[in-house]
């Protein structure tokens, strides 16, 4: 059977006998109380750009959502899979958030690959592709630009999803 490779085991480990320990009071209280965070943050699933970290937040402090290429789809009350709205409506409903944060971060592989027409999908299903096809028009009229760098494209278009996705929060 499988294990966790051993940085994971001792990262665990020094979790426990450290931050732990140093906050059990706190971490029994949100088990026992539940959790009431102000502020939700909607970021990339990217491992360099951790809200919790760059936020300095401690347990308990923020609802963290996490997808790739921090998008928030439209809102489409149907009978289809919705993580990211179902994250929302736990935030808002049920939690009941004060702040929400769209969190982009420079170089997102995402947004590069709604930038790149001539990426092959990884896999049958090409998830990422119909994903990010959320931000089709933008991306099509950033890489129409011929007076912007590949670097200079990429960095608008997470800005401009970021704004996007801000605009669908209101839907």
């Amino acid at each position: 059977m499988p294990h966790l490779p051993d940085h994971l085991l001792t990262g665990y480990r020094n979790f426990m006998s450290g931050r732990y320990l140093a906050e059990s009071g706190r971490y029994r209280s949100l088990a026992r109380e539940g959790q009431a965070p102000e502020t939700m943050i909607i970021a990339c699933c990217d491992s360099r750009a951790a809200p919790e970290a760059i936020f300095d937040a401690g347990p308990g402090e923020l609802f963290v959502l996490r997808n790739v290429g921090n998008l928030v789809p439209p809102y489409a009350p149907d009978d289809q899979f919705h993580s990211t709205s179902a994250a929302l409506e736990f935030a808002v409903q049920s939690l009941k958030v004060k702040n929400i944060v769209v969190m982009g971060h420079g170089r997102c592989g995402g947004i590069r690959a709604a930038l790149d027409s001539t990426a092959a999908p990884l896999s049958p299903g090409d998830f990422i592709g119909k994903w990010m096809s959320l931000i089709a028009p933008a991306a099509e009229t950033v890489s129409s630009s011929t007076f912007m760098t590949a670097t200079e494209r990429q960095t608008a278009l997470e800005r401009i999803s970021i704004r996007y996705s801000i605009a669908n929060l209101r839907t």
